[in-house]
């Protein structure tokens, strides 16, 4: 079972899967936690490609890799080859040992500071042989093992279905105001030579994207649609539709263009999917208790048989909405008050709050920070403890924050610096700056803050006793209540989305590379 923490998707944005999930539990130290994704086969179709993904809860190397696949409950009808030019050996039937050429280094999965660290092995290739027939299923346990005794295991299934093709519908545009309510065509196709024989629908939303309706075959986290399933069939060469009623939240950010997208699965590649949602200790999303959303045609007989669609790609559908007039955000620093003797170590709680009105969404597929802030040290102290998301500038007493991607309407986001107070300076001030300039990769913070005065805020050391003057800063830079606010981040209710488990799984690459993805954790 994975037991690794899905840290890194909270406050990442709204979107769309069949998992809403709260905190999970922490990895144990130096613990690897390998995921390898269940598979369809379709009878007669070309081998898929799959990947032993590594979790962990801390950066390591690992030397001296190798993975074993063990498939001997169908080594007469499953082929196991390597893909990526690994050596690999098969010392019996139904066995395959690859030997890793690199390192396996584990890295940060985004954003800055999520704490979940995660690579992968080489890929192998999966198919079938001659032997195999519709409706064979068994596992295959893959596991790894490294220098130093690091190992790991994870079983999956492994299914022989038939193949079809599912396409999306063309992508429309429409426009809303905040708050405002809107329509958009949820429209699928059978594009293959195999009628389908029921569907899913899964849901990758911006976080402003809601709706109100609670249908029978439709699952919701709050008034976010995360996925719907079908049982119609869809004959070879037709195409069904149904009309999504949704809405813009009144705090949406506006002008922008806020976008949506369906992927539509086979239920047996849907299942292959999700079944990690359990393993990482998510909830099911809820399902409504209305009616049905139904679309053109009349529902069809289930197969028996699994299905799975041999050409993915155009399987997918979504909208633009664009967001019409004015809604701003106003992010205010917070500082902090701090006293303490020489040699004291005394915590500074210091970011900023989203005073509103618009929530301020920048999650896409650079995974950049919202915003960035900036905290300059007071003299007389030197920090021993700063958070994961922060670096200090060389040659300076700043460090450099990077916020998360979300930053909800009326929330608070703060961190601890932990302060060392070499020398007891009256009144000693450094300063909080968010919005602060950042040359970074895929832009540097939000500028159009639409209250500017109160992005600057102090922190004092020592405050002077005397009334007024330089004594009496407190920080607080408007937000209010400087180091004893609360630490908040996103809603508590997250939304695991397509998105974000795709990545879990290994395969958002191609997903993120066409849309602007969604997802909360």
């Amino acid at each position: 079972m994975l037991k690794h923490s899905l840290r890194w998707l909270t406050g990442l944005g709204a979107a769309g899967a069949l998992v809403a999930a709260s905190a999970t539990p922490a990895v144990a130290a130096a613990t690897i936690e390998p995921y390898f994704q269940d598979t369809t086969l379709a009878v007669g179709s070309t081998a898929t490609t799959r990947t032993l993904f590594l979790y962990a809860d801390e950066p390591m190397v690992l030397t001296d890799v190798s993975v074993r696949y063990d498939y001997r409950s169908l080594a007469t009808k499953v082929t196991v080859a390597p893909a990526d030019g690994q050596e690999c050996t098969a010392p019996e039937p139904g066995i395959l040992v690859c030997e890793e050429p690199e390192d396996v280094a584990l890295h940060e999965l985004p954003p800055i500071g999520s704490g979940t660290y995660r690579n992968a092995t080489k890929q192998v290739r999966l198919g079938l042989t001659e032997d195999a027939q519709l409706g064979d299923s068994g596992d295959i346990a893959v596991s790894f093992l490294a220098a130093g005794g690091q190992r790991g295991s994870y079983t999956s299934q492994v299914r022989v279905g038939e193949g079809v093709d599912l396409a999306g519908g063309p992508y429309t545009t429409v426009s809303s105001k905040p708050g405002g309510k809107f329509s958009a065509p949820l429209a699928v196709a059978n594009t293959g030579d195999t009628t389908v024989s029921g569907f899913v629908a899964v849901f990758d939303l911006a976080y402003s994207i809601r709706t109100k309706d609670r249908f029978s075959n439709c699952r919701y986290s709050d008034d976010h649609l995360v996925s719907c399933q079908f049982d119609e069939e869809i004959p070879v060469g037709t195409g069904l539709v149904a009309t999504l009623n949704l809405e813009l939240g009144k705090d949406t950010y506006a002008p922008t263009n806020q976008s949506g997208h369906a992927q539509f699965m086979t239920t047996a590649d849907f299942e292959d999917l999700t079944r990690v949602r359990e393993a990482v200790g998510a909830r099911a999303a809820t399902p409504g208790s209305g009616p049905k959303l139904t679309l053109s045609a009349a529902p069809g007989m289930m197969r028996q048989a699994a299905q799975t669609d041999v050409g993915p790609g155009n399987d997918y559908t979504g909208w633009i909405i664009k967001a019409t007039g004015t809604n701003g955000t106003d992010l205010a620093a917070i500082g902090a008050t701090l006293k303490g003797r020489a040699g004291a170590v005394v915590t500074a709680t210091v970011g900023f709050r989203n005073n509103g009105p618009a929530t301020l969404d920048k999650v896409n597929q650079d995974y950049e920070a919202a915003t960035h802030t900036t905290v300059e040290l007071p003299p007389g102290s030197t920090a021993v403890e700063v958070p994961d998301n922060c670096q200090l500038r060389p040659g300076t007493r700043t460090y450099q924050c990077a916020s998360e991607m979300l930053l909800v309407a009326g929330q608070t986001y703060t961190m601890k610096f932990r302060l060392r107070i070499d020398k007891v300076i009256p009144n000693a001030r450094g300063a909080v700056r968010v919005n602060a300039p950042c040359e970074c990769p895929g832009g540097g913070s939000f500028q159009d803050d639409i209250k500017p005065a109160n992005d600057r805020a102090t922190i004092v050391v020592n405050a002077a006793q005397s009334g007024g003057g330089q004594g009496d800063g407190d920080g607080d830079g408007g937000g209010g209540g400087g180091g004893s606010l609360p630490i908040t981040g996103a809603p508590t209710t997250l939304i695991a989305g397509i998105g974000a488990l795709l990545l879990v799984t290994g395969l958002g690459c191609c997903l993120l590379a066409r849309r602007r993805s969604r997802f909360f954790a």
